[in-house]
């Protein structure tokens, strides 16, 4: 075990100020996402260095279309999560109910895999599970990537005080962040969470880092164009460049809803394009919405079939009218695949 940050002493054990539950622990319990435990009057976090799945990943399977277009990205996840979706596709790693071998990393572990892989990767994500409670592991391994001068990417549920997170905004290059719904009672009744801490998180991100969206589309739920056109508002006042991924949802975790209809994804898109730059549609194979295009002519610039990444930009601008495209870090060169 190692000393958690952010918590304080109470009369009766610790409060833990890591994430806006603020889980009160007394000696033995474990906060809501399982993985910070209370011993002899100090909080403990139980998973630094635990890591249950790795993987060397596209980029675009963050997914992140306008960060390192092309690049692969080592990925690595604990157990835990500090929400509760009954949609979770990962949900044996965030209630930590699956088996895993206790594989320890240590930061230096991690990035000796980058440097040491071949093709080299661009960075490191923290994904998988909720890496927001991973965050001693994360903040430790992030400092060393960026030391050696990789990447460091977050997929996270946003779900983390301003403080840690203004911690992490030293060393994250890159967020995928999923908003789950634009409703209080969406986060209440399906997540055990609430939406306020999340767009805080993102609109604090958003200033300091590359941030993309996520948000999933569960039929019946949250669906509406009403609801989408309120959530791309709120984006647009951010930065309207934002790329919004909306996601098709298939049956999992405690969920038995059918998959959401591609008419629906296909409606909710042209919604939340009134708004925004970019929106992509995800888990929906052989679709015209992954691909990027241009802001002002309409023209492509990159061309994805599945992970295959084809750019069609001319010095990092469109080939056309000469806009530049607004991807950080381009990795992929005039016409590359």
């Amino acid at each position: 075990m190692r000393e958690a940050l952010f918590y304080e002493k109470t009369e009766n054990g610790v409060r833990c100020l890591l994430c806006p539950h603020h889980c009160r622990l007394q000696p033995g319990e474990t906060g809501l996402c399982r993985v910070r435990r209370v011993h002899d009057g100090k909080l403990y976090t139980l998973n630094y260095g635990l890591c249950a799945a790795m993987a060397t990943d596209p980029m675009e399977k963050k997914p992140l279309y306008h960060f390192h277009p092309g690049a692969l990205i080592f990925s690595l996840g604990t157990v835990g999560c500090n929400l509760d979706c009954g949609f979770c596709q990962n949900w044996q790693l965030a209630r930590g109910e699956r088996a895993v071998e206790d594989m320890r990393l240590t930061p230096q572990q991690v990035t000796a895999i980058v440097e040491t892989s071949y093709p080299r990767p661009a960075g490191v994500a923290y994904t998988y599970s909720e890496p927001g409670v991973w965050f001693e592991f994360v903040l430790d391994t992030a400092r060393e990537v960026k030391d050696k001068g990789y990447v460091n990417v977050l997929v996270t549920n946003g779900y983390l005080e301003q403080e840690p997170l203004r911690e992490l905004l030293s060393v994250i290059d890159a967020f995928n962040i999923d908003v789950k719904s634009f409703t209080e009672a969406y986060y209440r009744q399906h997540c055990r969470g609430r939406l306020d801490p999340v767009l805080r998180y993102v609109e604090t991100a958003a200033k300091a880092a590359h941030v993309e969206l996520t948000y999933l589309v569960v039929p019946g739920l949250n669906d509406s164009a009403e609801e989408v056109k309120r959530f791309a508002g709120w984006v647009a006042g951010i930065d309207p460049a934002i790329p919004v991924h909306l996601t098709r949802y298939y049956p999992q975790h405690r969920f038995t809803l059918p998959p959401t209809p591609l008419p629906v994804l296909e409606k909710l898109h042209a919604a939340a394009r009134e708004k925004l730059h970019h929106v992509y549609l995800g888990n929906v194979p052989d679709s015209d919405y992954r691909h990027t295009y241009c802001v002002s002519c309409g023209r492509p610039l990159i061309l994805r079939n599945g992970y295959h990444v084809r750019s069609l930009l001319r010095d990092g601008a469109c080939r056309h009218c000469g806009r530049p495209a607004g991807f950080v870090h381009k990795t992929l060169t005039d016409g590359s695949q």
